[in-house]
């Protein structure tokens, strides 16, 4: 089984270790089908701190590290 894969944009760096990631993914509405923006923001890993704010970023699944932190940054894109 993969591991899920998520592209999305650092928008905080404030704590250590760890960034806010938002991604931002299109729905559909049911009734209208009218396509509106949802964004989630995800707790992600960063051993080394070098991500800062505004960098695109692909982040990973991982095993629990924190009660928050599912996910590890992979790369900048």
């Amino acid at each position: 089984m993969s591991k899920k894969q998520l592209k999305g944009v650092v928008v905080s760096n404030k704590m250590q270790k760890t960034v806010i990631v938002a991604v931002t993914r299109l729905k559909e509405h049911r009734l209208y089908k009218k396509k509106y923006k949802v964004t989630k923001r995800y707790q992600a890993h960063d051993e080394k701190g070098q991500y800062k704010v505004n960098d695109q970023v692909i982040i990973g699944e991982i095993r629990p590290v924190s009660l928050n932190k599912r996910w590890n940054v992979l790369k900048k894109i």
